[in-house]
């Protein structure tokens, strides 16, 4: 099965550490901007209380889940110890300042 490149945002539209909430056939996504200028595109969903991942804090290449803390790697998906779970995280490319994610 192929993927297919969906542009999202164009790279002003986001802001380093506040994440945004991105919808595409019902599924929420959550795309982030580190403070290093990498861009992250992950489920929005914490799999944990289902807590809206866009509206978490973001540090270096992790998200908090605003419900009750858990630490997401946004390069993995991964949720870290002691907490267990993983979301779905997205290929992100950049084409003249616009953002794509692949699904």
């Amino acid at each position: 099965m192929s993927q297919s490149r969906i542009k999202v945002a164009h790279i002003d539209e986001l802001q380093p550490l506040i994440g945004k909430k991105i919808v595409i056939d019902n599924k929420e996504i959550g795309l982030f901007l580190n403070e290093s200028g990498n861009i992250y595109a992950i489920d929005n969903i914490c799999p944990h209380k289902n807590g809206p991942l866009s509206e978490g804090l973001v540090s270096g290449d992790f998200v908090y889940c605003p419900l009750h803390d858990q630490k997401i790697d946004l390069t993995t998906g991964i949720v870290q110890e002691p907490d267990t779970g993983c979301v779905e995280v997205y290929a992100v490319e950049i084409i003249d300042e616009d953002v794509y994610i692949c699904l």
